[in-house]
């Protein structure tokens, strides 16, 4: 999809081959990244490009669920979501593939996983378990680390996909195989909802793209002529989806049901299932194609990603629970939906602040105190037994 082309002054930078990070770690985030010639420096040692992507991309995310709400009573805003859903996650997780290029099972990156990936999907899972008990008046909802709910399948799957990191790397033909993993799983309903694994294996195949990567793939589609192809590419895919919007089930988007729960046979799901990897894909290229590459107001923000993505859930869970696009019908309105767009954009954004990062790591040092102890003998943190 990407062909490598030699790297240009305007490139982005190399990484490392010893990063280990994800796109939205608790610890810290990408290693540093050796600038292009003539490139601005990276603030300690990240590379703004990525950072600006993955702050755009959970605006996206937010966005999105402040628009879901809208869909039922206007085709616009369910042509716009269906195009943002078909993008916003799978440049998340290939940016997150990327990351996790040098993962191996060495003692302290499993370490670094399960303190940056297990532990707050343990957090967060019983939080908005007890949330949804106060605030949907549901004291018997069970708390069921097996079923992710709502936003927190991201962090299974995160870490599902990084310890078969090893894996992928000596398979021949490694996206194909994902990609056929992925297709054998959209027609299998009996996969259940354990882990979510029907988004962990159908969204399967942009991790694995992101670990064969290369700096030279992000610099050939941030070239001028990717970025003006953008244009008409996302004009088509809007107009596409606003045909589509009566014609079909937004639902497809979430990878989290086969064909058949979706009311379909098993061959369209999986001919559907390869439409959508490739639509996706291009419209992921298109989003990478306008990312800034230069450090700019939000670059910081793209570190607390993690932090707006899990705590904007309770807002936007809140919002239903609590009847507000029932009971404030303006907000169905054009200048409602653009309301409420603006103020998904904006909780976001403060939810990624670096206070907001620090106040979250210091609710977490007990549990990070609790699940490790320091190594007499070289004092870094190992598991206690």
């Amino acid at each position: 999809m990407f062909p490598p082309v030699p790297t240009s002054r305007r490139a982005l930078p190399a990484v490392r081959e010893g990063a280990d990070a994800h796109p939205a770690p608790p610890s810290g985030g990408p290693a540093a990244e050796r600038p292009a010639p003539g490139a601005p420096a990276p603030a300690r040692g990240r590379d703004a490009f990525f950072d600006n992507a993955k702050y755009l991309a959970i605006v996206l995310v937010a966005m999105g669920h402040a628009w879901e709400p809208l869909t039922d009573g206007s085709r616009a805003a369910e042509a716009l979501y269906m195009t943002v859903y078909a993008f916003h996650m799978p440049a998340f997780i290939v940016i997150s593939g990327y990351f996790s290029r040098s993962f191996d099972m060495r003692k302290d990156r499993l370490q670094r996983l399960i303190t940056g990936v297990a532990v707050p999907y343990i957090l967060f899972e019983t939080a908005y378990t007890f949330f949804a008990r106060w605030a949907n008046h549901d004291p018997k909802m069970p708390i069921s680390l097996l079923d992710p709910w709502f936003l927190t399948w991201f962090l299974v799957a995160l870490f599902i996909w990084r310890l078969t990191t090893p894996l992928w790397k000596i398979v021949r033909w490694p996206v194909p195989l994902a990609l056929a993993i992925a297709v054998a799983a959209s027609v299998s309903p009996e996969i259940g909802d354990d882990l979510d694994l029907q988004r962990v294996l159908q969204f399967l195949p942009f991790f694995v793209l992101g670990l064969h990567l290369k700096p030279e793939h992000f610099a050939w589609v941030r070239r001028r002529a990717a970025r003006i192809a953008a244009v008409p590419v996302f004009a088509t895919a809007v107009v596409m989806a606003y045909w589509a919007a009566p014609r079909m089930t937004s639902a497809w988007f979430y990878h989290r049901d086969s064909a058949q729960e979706l009311g379909t046979t098993w061959w369209a799901g999986a001919v559907m299932n390869l439409a959508l990897f490739g639509c996706s894909l291009v419209l992921t290229a298109c989003f990478y194609a306008w990312v800034p590459t230069r450090r700019t107001w939000f670059t910081v923000l793209g570190a607390g990603t993690l932090y707006g993505y899990l705590l904007h859930g309770f807002l936007a869970k809140g919002s239903r629970f609590w009847g507000w696009f029932d009971d404030y019908a303006w907000l169905h309105t054009p200048l409602g939906e653009i309301a409420v767009t603006v103020i998904a954009g904006v909780v976001v954004t403060a939810l990624c602040t670096p206070p907001v990062r620090k106040v979250f790591r210091f609710a977490m040092e007990p549990t990070m105190a609790w699940a490790f102890r320091k190594d007499p003998e070289g004092g870094r943190a190992a598991a206690t037994r």
